[in-house]
C-alpha cells in the first residue's frame, strides 16, 4: 500500500475514541470525535492552490485529502471547541517514494502553513512527523481491518514529552443506525476530573487536525 492508497481506503466517515495521557499530571482524559475523509486527485484545484502556497511544483504532487472533524474531550470547558477541517497535499520523495512531504494550509498548533514528513513503514502503517515552533508530534496510523483504524501519537513541548495518545477509529456505515456526535461520557469510562487550576485549555496536535 502506498500513501495515496492509504487515504483512498480511509475515505468515508469515522468515529474516533481516544485516550490522551497527560504525562506531567499523570492523568488520562477520554475523548471522541467524528472524522470525515475525502481523497483528492492530484489535479484538484485546492491541491494546486496549496502547492502554490508552498512554492512547490504541482506536478510533483500525487494527490491529497480533505479532512473535517467534530470532537469533544472529557476536560472541556464550555468555550472549548475541537471542530475544524483541513486539506493537505502528498509530495513523495523522488528517490524514496514511500516517504515524502505533506503540505498543509495551516497547522493545528499555529495558524501558518505547515509542512510535515510522512513515511509508509514495512507494515503499511503511516507515520507522520511534524515540527512546529515550540512543539513536535509523531503519529502512526494503521488498519487492523478495513473498518478499524488505530492511531498512536506523542507530543513534545520544548524538548520534553507532554502527551501520549491512543485512538481507535471505527468506520461509520451509513445504514448502521448508530447515534452520531457522541460525547466522551458516552464513549469512554469515567476518568480523573479536569485540572481546572491550570487555567489552560487542553490542546491536541495532529497533522490531520484531530
Amino acid at each position: 500500500m502506498d500513501v495515496m492508497e492509504f487515504f483512498q481506503v480511509s475515505t468515508g466517515k469515522w468515529r474516533s475514541h481516544r485516550t490522551t495521557h497527560h504525562l506531567a499530571f499523570k492523568r488520562s482524559e477520554p475523548g471522541a470525535s467524528e472524522i470525515q475523509i475525502e481523497a483528492l486527485a492530484a489535479d484538484h484545484p485546492q491541491i494546486l492552490e496549496i502547492c502554490q502556497l508552498h512554492d512547490v511544483d504541482p506536478s510533483l504532487a500525487i494527490g491529497g485529502a480533505f479532512v473535517s472533524w467534530q470532537g469533544s474531550m472529557g476536560w472541556d470547558r464550555e468555550e472549548d471547541s475541537h471542530d475544524g477541517s483541513t486539506i493537505f497535499v502528498l509530495v513523495p520523495d523522488a528517490e524514496h517514494p514511500r516517504q515524502g512531504k505533506l503540505l498543509r494550509e495551516r497547522g493545528y498548533a499555529e495558524i501558518v502553513p505547515v509542512i510535515g514528513q510522512y513515511q509508509m513503514d514495512d507494515e503499511d502503517g503511516l507515520i507522520l512527523t511534524t515540527e512546529y515552533e515550540t512543539t513536535s508530534s509523531i503519529e502512526r496510523f494503521w488498519f487492523a481491518s478495513p473498518n478499524l483504524r488505530l492511531r498512536t501519537s506523542t507530543v513534545k513541548r520544548f524538548g520534553g514529552f507532554s502527551t501520549a495518545t491512543f485512538c481507535t477509529e471505527i468506520r461509520i456505515e451509513e445504514s448502521s443506525g448508530l447515534p452520531s456526535s457522541l460525547t466522551p461520557a458516552e464513549t469512554a469510562p469515567p476518568s480523573s476530573p479536569a485540572i481546572g487550576a491550570t487555567g489552560n485549555p487542553t490542546q491536541y496536535f495532529s497533522f490531520l487536525g484531530w
